[in-house]
């Protein structure tokens, strides 16, 4: 405890960069994955390519990604949008498939009823297909949050800074405490950014919390008659 009294300062900075790093690929990746998944789903012919492609890109590893950005990008090895490209496309990678199964999961007779209300598919989109395939959307932009605040750690090998320096400078320290409140410090920031998400998601998506209560009562229902 003494130890973090005396470096607060230092591990506030750092919890600040780690957010800094990690808010810009959530909001990042879920933009761009929109148009590419809306495609997957609206176009079957290109779905197995565009998910198959999000699934390579996944599977690069984050460490020799880091390393690439810059060449990529042109800029220097400790620029922190090396970190926040890299991480973004992760994000892309993650939604596409998210995106392009809750726009499928759209009903039917949804749908035609309102292209029978005179829709165009624009305004479909936007009024009834995104909205519906809301929940399913937050749960996958829960998990990138989960996984880019967790891979921006990674970037302190480079000299990006984040928690993930009190990683390493605990290992080559031999001090187990240091690494100990990296961990902790990045579990409070993932359920800060879990936390954000799912307030958004109750006072965008009001419905959702509408039709999961028939289903809660039923629920009670059934246990309080089985009692």
């Amino acid at each position: 405890m003494d130890w973090v009294l005396a470096n607060s300062e230092l591990l506030w900075r750092l919890a600040l960069d780690h957010v800094a790093l990690s808010a810009p690929p959530i909001v990042l990746g879920f933009a761009l994955s929109l148009p590419i998944g809306w495609a997957a789903n609206r176009y079957r012919f290109s779905r197995g390519a565009l998910l198959s492609i999000a699934g390579i890109l996944y599977a690069i590893p984050s460490l020799p990604l880091f390393f690439v950005m810059p060449l990529i990008l042109g800029t220097r090895i400790l620029d922190p949008a090396n970190v926040v490209v890299a991480l973004t496309i992760y994000a892309v990678a993650l939604m596409v498939r998210t995106v392009a199964d809750g726009l499928a999961a759209t009903p039917g007779e949804v749908r035609r009823s309102a292209t029978a209300l005179g829709f165009s598919a624009w305004r479909r989109f936007w009024q009834v297909d995104l909205p519906l395939a809301g929940p399913v959307l937050l749960a996958g932009l829960r998990v990138v949050s989960v996984s880019t605040v967790s891979l921006v750690t990674v970037g302190a090998v480079i000299g990006v800074n984040s928690l993930g320096y009190l990683f390493l400078d605990g290992y080559y320290r031999f001090f187990p405490l240091e690494v100990a409140i990296g961990i902790v410090l990045t579990l409070v920031v993932a359920l800060v950014f879990d936390g954000i998400l799912v307030l958004a998601g109750r006072l965008l998506m009001p419905w959702a919390r509408t039709s999961r209560a028939p289903g809660r009562r039923a629920l009670a229902t059934r246990e309080a008659a089985a009692r």
